[in-house]
Parts: C-alpha cells; sequence; structure tokens
C-alpha cells in the first residue's frame, strides 16, 4: 500500500501597487507592504527582512530610479508551493543598473541600501522593463522549521502554517 503525506493546494498571494517616485512613496511603499504580508502566512523573520529589503528599494527607486512624472511599482508574491516571497520595485531609470551580484563590495559612500537588501535576501538580481525601465527583486526563502522562539513562544513555522497554541 502506498501512502502519501497530504499536501496543502500551493497558492499564489499577490500584491502590486504603483507610488509616487519620493520619498513619501518609499515610506508608504514600506508602510503598505507591511500591512499586505500580514495577512498573508509569513513567518515573523521573513516579514522582518522582507520590510528592510522593500524600504531600501523603494528609497532608491525614489532615489535614483526617479524620472519625473513617473511613478514606481512595488510587487509581492508570496507562493507558497515554492515557499518563496519575492519583492519587485520597478523604476523609471532602466539606464541606472546596479552592480552585479557578485560584484556588489562592502558600500562606500553611497550603495549601502542595496547592499543591506542584498545581504538579507537569498537571491536577488535586476532585469530590464521595456520599455526604459528597470526591475530589482529579491527572494526570501520561507524556511522550514525556520528560527525556534523561546518562553513558548510559536516557531516561525507554525505562525505560517496558522497553527496557534492552545
Amino acid at each position: 500500500m502506498n501512502t502519501s503525506t497530504p499536501q496543502l493546494p500551493a497558492t499564489q498571494h499577490t500584491f502590486t501597487q504603483l507610488l509616487f517616485s519620493t520619498r513619501r512613496g518609499a515610506r508608504l511603499a514600506r508602510l503598505l507592504a507591511t500591512e499586505q504580508l500580514r495577512t498573508w502566512p509569513v513567518p515573523p523573520s521573513v516579514m522582518e527582512r522582507a520590510e528592510q529589503i522593500v524600504a531600501e528599494l523603494a528609497a532608491n527607486a525614489a532615489l535614483h530610479g526617479r524620472v519625473q512624472g513617473r511613478d514606481f511599482r512595488l510587487g509581492l508574491t508570496l507562493d507558497t508551493g515554492a515557499r518563496t516571497l519575492q519583492i519587485e520595485v520597478t523604476d523609471a531609470r532602466g539606464d541606472r543598473l546596479p552592480l552585479p551580484a557578485g560584484r556588489l563590495g562592502a558600500p562606500q559612500e553611497s550603495g549601502l541600501g542595496l547592499f543591506l537588501a542584498a545581504s538579507l535576501a537569498d537571491r536577488w538580481g535586476t532585469e530590464p522593463y521595456p520599455p526604459s525601465s528597470k526591475n530589482i527583486w529579491a527572494e526570501i526563502d520561507l524556511k522550514p522549521g525556520a528560527t525556534r522562539r523561546t518562553s513558548g513562544q510559536q516557531t516561525d513555522e507554525a505562525v505560517a502554517q496558522g497553527d496557534h497554541p492552545a
């Protein structure tokens, strides 16, 4: 007899928002991402990393990727089947690309935001976004059995699966 462990069906949650390419727009991106992630089955440790990544990528879009009269786009995708959270920020400056992941060294006077985002993400990259924009993305793995909490708090995995103590 062949038995298998029942699996929950994989779902994909998405969120996309256009925001003004200003400091206020960057701040709003972080706040919207935080609120959206609270409604999804995301472990607290992943949520904290994602908030920081969104803050840094949105700030870069407002500061370095700004073109007068054009917005930037924030995208979040939670894929429970692949167990990943993908963050995307698309800005209007396709001509201003960051250094490739392998060449991103310690930050000097600028570049701290992307260095921080790269260190928090499990993977990141950039790609052209036609006609003249660029998309910077970062992925965070939702690792099973992630960080254990002390004093009777739930594991990140239990929170992600919706298990709550009695």
